[in-house]
């Protein structure tokens, strides 16, 4: 006997629909890092930030991984005995990330637990999106939730570090995720989604070789700076070992009858064109590194008061995922939607193009935050949408985990590394450029070293500026492609003349049959974060 659902018959329906808003809000944010009080770990560990940055990474990659063989892994297990067997796994996992002292241990556990979560998710996609509607829709509110809910979660894991230290944050986590696996055991029924199907069609040396390939290539990005790039042995040879194992694994997708990833679907105009506009909207939300340096460098902001900033988010991104569910309710064309997004995001970029003074106002960031917020919620749902609309299941699961990893890690990833370079050889031109006025007549030997200061965060100021101005440039470039862009016109011209012409009688009947395992089981896919 099979069960779509989640829970056993006896338990009711408001409490189904609590537990699975509580599984969440635990495992949505889950990581083996949290971004805020990455100082707190550097601290508290005595080990550089960089390896913090590499696991960070690493967690995106592990959902990436999972992707492909997430739908097999969900018909093979018993949904209760899955669920129990995996939120157990990622409280131990969140209890060593406490323990250990060990940069390379907590890479490896947060790989791990991006793999993990991502089997969770996927299994609290399909009844809310069954609850919510259309894929749209469903977009709209879960984006918005998750997004805010990674802002809160990120505000209270600074707090939990200054009251206590970074380690009670992660047991929390962990006696969290044990309570829900008692709770799960409890609530949800021991029988199977559909017919079981087997786990040794999954190519594992494919999995290895995806894994390797972006764990290499985020261990550039991340130390990139530390070691001065192509000047560092390892650095080249990470680029290479990066190279190399993307190489094989592309070959090896051409041996296999049940390919691990599918480059098919990167032919599609709709998926290349939403890769393009993911990797512009990875430009935005890499300024996040740009406004750190200012926020705590130069203004002087302690941890804390920095992840309030973030939070001031919620209010833009709650804005967003209204406006999309009555957009994609009224059915109404994404142009504008995206275009709205991207303005917001550049309206973000000039505000803080102007703001980069000393003596910047805490009451001033409610407009750029907002606007980030926005632009940020908007791009995540209506990009993502019509990147994988119209594409068939089977396309579609095969090359979601390339997609998820463009998205979360690579573009945002890159654009970080790239600012990161850019800002450090800018605040050299900026203090050559400040040193004319370094005489004995301007700064005396009693001023020196306030005068110092002040030249040294002028410099900083002067670069952030320059690299915010190169963004604002490149975010008019991409609103002009998206006011240009046809998004899917033509290709709706070109259906019509098929359907009149007699074309297309056959497929249409079968897409109708297939329609709706589809829409439910892309919709669900769609969402990873």
């Amino acid at each position: 006997m099979y069960n779509k659902g989640l829970f056993s018959d006896w338990v009711p329906k408001p409490l189904q629909l609590l537990m699975m808003v509580l599984l969440l809000i635990v495992v949505m944010p889950l990581g083996g890092v949290y971004t805020g009080n990455i100082s707190f770990m550097v601290g508290g560990t005595g080990v550089m930030q960089e390896y913090f940055l590499w696991a960070n990474y690493a967690t995106t990659i592990g959902m990436g991984a999972c992707m492909p063989v997430v739908l097999r892994m969900k018909m093979r297990f018993k949904v209760r005995d899955k669920l129990v067997m995996l939120l157990v796994l990622l409280g131990a996992l969140s209890y060593i990330n406490a323990t250990t002292f060990e940069p390379m241990v907590i890479v490896m556990t947060s790989l791990v637990i991006g793999f993990l979560k991502m089997m969770i998710t996927i299994e609290l996609f399909l009844p809310l999106m069954a609850m919510l509607g259309g894929r749209g829709i469903f977009y709209g509110v879960f984006y918005t939730f998750v997004l805010i809910l990674n802002q809160v979660s990120a505000y209270y894991a600074v707090e939990v570090s200054i009251l206590y230290n970074f380690q009670q944050f992660f047991i929390l986590a962990a006696v969290l995720c044990f309570v829900l696996a008692l709770l799960c055991w409890v609530l949800m029924h021991d029988k199977y989604f559909a017919l079981k199907v087997p786990l040794h069609y999954i190519d594992w040396l494919s999995v290895i070789l995806f894994v390797s390939t972006f764990m290499f290539s985020a261990y550039v990005f991340s130390f990139g700076k530390q070691q001065d790039w192509l000047n560092s042995k390892n650095i080249i040879n990470a680029s290479i070992a990066a190279f190399v194992s993307f190489a094989l694994l592309a070959i090896r997708q051409l041996t296999l009858k049940r390919p691990y990833i599918s480059f098919h679907i990167f032919t599609k105009s709709n998926v290349l064109n939403g890769l393009f506009m993911l990797l512009w909207l990875g430009m935005f939300l890499g300024t996040t590194s740009l406004q750190n340096i200012y926020s705590v460098g130069v203004l002087g902001y302690d941890q804390l008061t920095n992840a309030k900033l973030n939070v001031m988010m919620t209010p833009g991104l709650f804005l967003a995922g209204v406006i999309a569910v009555f957009w994609f309710k009224k059915e109404r064309p994404l142009k504008m939607f995206i275009f709205s997004g991207f303005a917001a995001m550049t309206a973000y970029a000039i505000i803080m193009y102007f703001s980069m003074v000393l003596e910047f106002n805490y009451e001033n960031w409610y407009l750029p935050m907002f606007l980030k917020g926005y632009g940020m919620c908007s791009l995540f749902i209506s990009v993502w949408y019509y990147t994988l609309d119209k594409l068939e299941l089977n396309e579609m699961l095969a090359a979601i985990g390339l997609v998820l990893v463009w998205r979360t890690f690579l573009a945002v990833g890159f654009f970080s590394a790239l600012f990161s370079w850019f800002q450090y050889q800018f605040q050299i031109v900026s203090l050559g450029d400040l040193a004319v006025y370094m005489d004995g007549m301007t700064i005396t030997p009693q001023t020196v070293a306030t005068n110092m200061k002040t030249i040294q965060l002028n410099a900083i100021i002067s670069a952030n500026k320059k690299i915010f101005g190169y963004i604002i440039v490149a975010g008019f470039g991409v609103m002009l492609y998206v006011n240009t862009h046809h998004f899917g016109k033509r290709t709706e011209y070109l259906k019509v003349i098929r359907i009149l012409n007699g074309k297309s009688v056959i497929a249409r009947r079968r897409a109708r049959e297939r329609k709706k395992l589809e829409e439910d089981l892309k919709g669900a896919t769609g969402p990873a974060l």
